[in-house]
């Protein structure tokens, strides 16, 4: 659904041509030429920003943005002010305007800056929509979400469940495989009987072959009893097998043997023992690669991918990554005894930003340590790691910042634009870093390296 954009301008040829360069965009904007007006607009129909001038006969603009403000709160207000007008837009944001452009107005600045505004007021909805309790349709685990991909993943999970196939989980570290190996146990005949994980890659490979097959008393110096191993200490339930990719070569046709007789030899034994347990593996690999790399053996990928689960990468989930996010912090949150309740929409906007290579294991770690730092109700972009706030900024440079009587460098050009915003805004940093289109900190980092004297050459 494309997005509905008021525009107020009583100039209205200028109402016009805005009308038209945002419609050129795919958005549904229509224009009127009094405050007035607008707010009876308003009052019967639902739009996803507004764009207004400041000065209007009648009801200016900076009091149309404060009855706006002050009626619908959800909406955001994008102020046009003169060319080179700083006083003009600091007191917008003082009235609650979102943003602010200068004229005259380029096509691209207008329409990126609706754009972000009405990304802004879809995140506040989604993040208030976050925060109120949902009915549970599934059990409270953190394999939750409402992606295509996972929905496509979990529809797999749903009918494989109940069956004894053996089942592949595929996806990146911190996907959640062994979320779905234990869901895919609890939904199945065997919940009753143990769910045993083994990680093929964190035990070294001289004591594999016992773990998972178990060895008699005597079979090599340390054994000297008798140890059932995991494939049958799984009887009656499932076995899961994580990082199967990397379980060693040589071991890999007795597990193929295992798989297809259902019994095994233990270390040292001379009879077969049989076993009844549902085997699931899981990988971060690409086993086809690997059987072409001589790494892994054809037969028994053939063996394990009876049924394949592929969990999609965090970065690919779209909101589910508020989801997870608000799930996570309401849990540590109360588990900490900490007053956090939500996210702001810069920090949401940074959370669906990030590219997340640790997945849902790195957003967990991430959502742990904001609610521990968080200074507010809310987790800001300041609560958030280093890793999520180093991008480079968008800076909404106006045109009057780079027109210089002299040629100065950009470090000079920077360091005088920012000390004229400090200056407008009363000292108030907070404002000052919303105008400039950076966060608190950095604005604070660049004021601390303009204050630190250069270090001789």
């Amino acid at each position: 659904m494309s997005s509905r954009v008021l525009v107020v301008e009583d100039d209205a040829a200028m109402g016009a041509l805005a009308v038209k360069v945002l419609s050129l965009r795919g958005m549904s904007a229509q224009a009127t030429r009094t405050a007035r007006d607008a707010l009876t607009l308003l009052e019967g129909s639902d739009f996803d920003a507004v764009v207004t001038d400041i000065n209007m006969p009648g009801m200016s603009g900076l009091e149309f943005c404060q009855q706006v403000t002050l009626n619908r709160a959800d909406l955001p207000v994008i102020v046009m002010t003169a060319f080179g007008s700083l006083d003009a837009a600091v007191a917008a944001m003082r009235a609650g305007a979102y943003d602010f452009v200068s004229k005259p107005i380029r096509d691209e600045v207008l329409v990126l800056t609706v754009e972000r505004a009405v990304e802004h007021r879809r995140l506040r909805e989604e993040l208030k929509r976050l925060r109120t309790p949902q009915p549970q349709t599934r059990p409270d685990d953190d394999l939750i979400g409402e992606s295509p991909a996972l929905q496509k993943a979990y529809s797999v999970v749903e009918r494989v469940a109940g069956t004894e196939t053996t089942v592949l989980i595929t996806g990146e570290s911190g996907t959640g495989k062994e979320v779905v190996a234990r869901k895919i146990h609890q939904a199945s005949r065997r919940r009753a009987g143990a769910f045993v994980a083994v990680n093929c890659a964190a035990i070294p490979e001289h004591l594999l072959d016992s773990e998972l097959f178990g060895h008699v008393g005597g079979a090599f110096t340390d054994a000297k009893a008798s140890r059932t191993g995991l494939l049958r200490q799984a009887e009656g339930g499932t076995l899961f097998l994580d990082e199967i990719g990397e379980l060693p070569l040589l071991l890999q046709p007795k597990l193929l043997r295992a798989l297809q007789e259902r019994t095994v030899r233990p270390v040292g034994g001379d009879a077969e023992v049989p076993f009844d347990a549902r085997i699931i593996t899981a990988t971060n690999k690409d086993l086809e690669e690997a059987v072409e790399a001589g790494q892994f053996r054809q037969d028994l990928l053939f063996r394990i991918n009876v049924v394949v689960v592929d969990l999609p990468p965090l970065r690919m989930r779209g909101n589910d990554i508020l989801l997870l996010a608000q799930r996570f912090l309401t849990r540590f949150a109360a588990r900490s005894g900490r007053a956090v309740r939500g996210l702001s929409p810069g920090a949401a906007q940074r959370l669906l930003h990030y590219r997340w290579p640790g997945n849902v294991r790195e957003l967990q770690n991430c959502m742990e340590r904001a609610v521990a730092l968080a200074a507010f109700e809310e987790l800001t972009v300041d609560d958030l790691p280093a890793a999520l706030t180093a991008s480079p900024e968008r800076a909404r440079l106006t045109d009057d910042a780079a027109t210089q009587e002299e040629y100065v460098t950009l470090a000079e050009n920077e360091r005088r634009y920012i000390a004229r915003v400090l200056e407008a805004a009363g000292g108030n940093k907070s404002m000052a870093a919303r105008i400039l289109g950076v966060d608190r900190k950095t604005l604070w980092r660049k004021m601390d390296r303009q204050e630190a004297p250069e270090k001789p050459e």
